[in-house]
């Protein structure tokens, strides 16, 4: 059986994101070494690829906005939805978050946000949870580069409509094909550097939106 941080430390090494220099973070350096070390994890588990080993430009543009303005998430619960490797969650508990939550489906980036709070001396509760249809418990939930398949935008897109009427819902997307931004107001745009190996352009523009309640939308 692996040990998922023990597997999280030994396919990357600390590094730093390009829009949040700030924040270390266990990342991969090269795609294939470790999408080809979680196959057999992926075929005893039925889990999803990688994405927590890389800071997605969706990730990177939240925890730039938290970083910058601190005071939208001071003395607040959050929840860091679909966490990755959890820069968005970190970045709020470095701004002063009440209680930060991040949440994945898969043990290993469960274990890799867990580390890198740790790295970055964050109080984040990682959590290994499908939470959609959960009743909110949070004054703000975040989750970047979400919409990247169209079973999955299905899949959260109600749920947190659902929330944005109780609480501040944040999307911050790279113009993933996926995203109804019917109902969503822009609050900032980031132009983020990427990697050929993960996307088709050396950089994308994120956008971070806010999710209208259902009253406004």
């Amino acid at each position: 059986m692996i040990d998922p941080a023990a597997f999280v430390r030994a396919n990357t090494g600390l590094a730093h994101a390009p829009l949040v220099p700030e924040l270390a973070l266990h990342l991969a350096s090269e795609i294939t070494p470790i999408w080809q070390a979680t196959e057999d994890w992926l075929a005893r588990t039925g889990l999803e690829p990688p994405f927590w080993a890389f800071a997605w430009p969706g990730g990177q543009a939240l925890a730039r906005y938290v970083l910058d303005h601190p005071q939208v998430v001071a003395g607040r619960r959050v929840l860091d939805f679909a966490a990755g490797c959890g820069i968005a969650a970190i970045a709020c508990a470095r701004a002063g978050a009440a209680r930060v939550e991040a949440a994945e489906i898969d043990p290993l980036a469960a274990a890799a946000i867990a580390l890198n709070a740790e790295a970055n001396a964050a109080a984040v509760t990682a959590l290994v949870a499908d939470l959609v249809g959960a009743p909110g418990r949070w004054d703000l939930i975040m989750c970047g580069d979400v919409c990247y398949a169209a079973p999955m935008t299905a899949h959260i897109l109600p749920w947190l409509r659902g929330l944005a009427g109780t609480a501040e819902v944040w999307v911050a997307d790279p113009g993933r094909a996926y995203l109804p931004t019917d109902g969503m107001q822009p609050l900032a745009r980031y132009l983020v550097p990427t990697t050929r190996e993960l996307e088709d352009h050396p950089e994308r523009t994120a956008t971070l939106y806010r999710l209208l309640p259902p009253g406004e939308a």
